[in-house]
């Protein structure tokens, strides 16, 4: 029997385009780690991976790096059924664990030319793949020093570049910023932002959630085994499949307007609450969608007379919407 859809979820595309789990179940024993998970990565997507310890992320990595059988479900990546046929998938797929280990009595080229060779590149390409791919991490002045003498942020780059090593069409990374200092992270960013651009699939599981809202283009919420939320960042709201869901505008006016747009906020029915942020700044609470969002624009700027020099919804954080789904 299938499990019932958790509340947030959206059903996978039926394309092969990408990446597409669908209905996925993992069981340790008496424990069931992922239930009834379905979600789709269109090629060209860096999707993140969000939720506590124990919700199932890992679970989830692992069985798209073939190291785990699930209980049941489907995978598809790129028209490949990897569950099925997992050799087929792993000329593609680039995986990097949650501390990776090195080999530490090797030098940092002599570790990354060994899996280029295990890749099967030998020569003048090896040579210069393990060139490029220690220039994308940013470790091209720490090639000949020893693995074992690398702090933890380092060794992250290391294994990044191991993996970039046979330029995979599908990335797994469990936890690649671990370590990593804050020019470190911005040079994965961009790295990770340069390899979706290219088509490639990107699977991000952090805890660090900043960094996810910087750069994913999607992302699936865990909890306790079950998918609460999968979909863009700004297509999350508290009350899901409510029409009149509440939604928070801000905006800024003139110095001058300022005294306006309080006595209107003050006295308006389209609003539900609303608060100063700094001066001439405030945000609003409103019941709706689009429609009553412009509403509100439109009385504002012609009915109330108010200078309006900018007016945005305000999308719910990584923060908000963890927060949400593993309290309801």
């Amino acid at each position: 029997m299938s499990a019932s859809p958790p509340p947030y979820t959206i059903a996978p595309s039926p394309t092969d385009d990408g990446l597409v789990v669908e209905n996925l179940r993992v069981d340790y024993d008496n424990l069931t780690a992922v239930n009834g998970v379905s979600f789709h990565v269109p090629s060209g997507s860096l999707f993140g991976l969000v939720g506590p310890n124990g919700a199932g992320k890992t679970s989830i990595i692992r069985v798209l790096a073939t190291l785990l059988q699930p209980t049941y479900g489907s995978v598809r990546a790129f028209g490949i059924d990897i569950l099925d046929d997992p050799w087929a998938i792993h000329p593609v797929i680039g995986y990097m664990p949650d501390l990776a280990p090195v080999i530490g009595n090797l030098k940092v080229f002599e570790f990354l030319e060994h899996f280029a060779a295990c890749h099967g590149l030998s020569g003048v390409d090896r040579t210069e793949r393990v060139r490029e791919c220690l220039d994308h991490v940013g470790m091209t002045a720490q090639r000949s020093v020893f693995c074992n003498t690398l702090s933890r942020g380092m060794m992250q780059r290391v294994v990044l570049a191991k993996t970039l090593l046979h330029q995979p069409r599908i990335l797994l990374l469990d936890e690649p910023a671990s370590g990593m200092d804050p020019l470190a992270r911005i040079d994965l960013r961009d790295t990770l932002l340069a390899l979706a651009r290219k088509g490639c699939v990107v699977i991000l599981s952090s805890h660090i959630l900043a960094d996810l809202a910087d750069m994913c283009t999607g992302v699936a919420i865990m909890h306790l085994g079950k998918l609460r939320y999968v979909g863009p960042l700004d297509g999350f709201t508290e009350e899901p499949g409510k029409p009149n869901a509440r939604r928070t505008v801000e905006f800024q006016t003139t110095l001058d307007s300022a005294d306006k747009a309080r006595a209107w906020l003050l006295d308006s029915p389209l609003i539900a609450s609303w608060a100063p942020m700094a001066p001439g700044k405030f945000a609003a609470t409103f019941e709706g969608e689009d429609a009553e969002q412009a509403a509100i624009l439109r009385q504002m700027i012609e009915t109330a007379g108010i200078q309006v020099l900018g007016f945005r919804r305000k999308s719910a954080t990584l923060e908000d919407m963890l927060k949400t789904v593993t309290r309801s």
